[in-house]
Formats: structure tokens, C-alpha cells, sequence
């Protein structure tokens, strides 16, 4: 048995050939042929029309695929982000290997050849808006 697509699909044979009756008489028999082939013609052009307009669809579409790299496009994009934090990064590294004053423990006696602890008895006692000294280069190297 075949499906009818559908609206055809509860259509039994003897409603179709009731309906082909009804067709044949409010038509007549000469015109119907002439019906027919304009609704073939009408269909060929239809699916025509539809074929042409996918071509050009594909068409256009090939062309932008080819200009459009979109792999490409987020390789040089990562690359151009990478480049500037690989820089800080290595940047932040020497940061934090260059030992400072305050790499020491909190309350450590600094060694003799560090630089010397101010007098406590003077009355000119260390601001924040003075520079702050560099530790000697001999302790950077231990």
C-alpha cells in the first residue's frame, strides 16, 4: 500500500475516484488536459525557480567561505594577545626573583653587610614620601 502524502493520507480509492467524477464534470473533458499540462508547466517552473535560487545561495556562500578564514582569523587574533602577556609575564617573573627589603622575614636582624639600621635616638625618623634604600647587590647575588 503507498502513502499519500498528507492531506492525501485518510483519502481512500473510492473517495479519489469521486472526486476525479466531480473534476471531470464541472471541467468537461477537453479542458482538463489543457489544465493539466499548465499545472505541469506551473510545477517544472516552480521547481526551477527554487534550483536556481539554491545555486546562487551556494554560489555566494563558496566565495565568502574562501574569503572568510575564520581559523586564520583567531590564530593571529590569539597571537596578537599572547605576545603582550608572555611579555608581562616574564616581566612579572624578574619582579618577583629580584629580592627586596621587604623579601625578609617581618622582624629578621639584618646582617652586617646590609645597610645599617638608622640611629633610634636622632629625632629625624624615616616618612613615606622619602625614597626608599636598594639593598646592596651583594645580597641580590646570595
Amino acid at each position: 500500500m503507498t502513502v499519500l502524502p498528507l492531506f492525501l493520507s485518510d483519502v481512500g480509492g473510492s473517495e479519489i475516484v469521486l472526486i476525479l467524477l466531480v473534476i471531470l464534470m464541472f471541467f468537461g473533458s477537453k479542458s482538463i488536459p489543457g489544465i493539466a499540462r499548465t499545472a505541469g508547466r506551473t510545477m517544472h517552473q516552480i521547481r526551477q525557480a527554487t534550483q536556481d535560487v539554491q545555486d546562487e545561495i551556494k554560489k555566494s556562500t563558496d566565495g565568502m567561505k574562501t574569503d572568510f578564514d575564520l581559523q586564520k582569523m583567531v590564530r593571529e587574533t590569539t597571537d596578537i594577545i599572547e605576545k603582550p602577556l608572555l611579555e608581562e609575564s616574564v616581566k612579572m617573573d624578574q619582579i618577583i626573583q629580584t629580592p627586596t627589603q621587604f623579601s625578609k622575614p617581618f622582624g629578621a636582624m639584618p646582617n652586617a653587610s646590609s645597610t645599617p639600621v638608622a640611629d633610634t635616638d636622632s629625632d629625624t625618623k624615616p616618612t613615606l614620601d622619602q625614597p626608599v634604600e636598594e639593598p646592596n647587590k651583594d645580597l641580590a647575588q646570595e
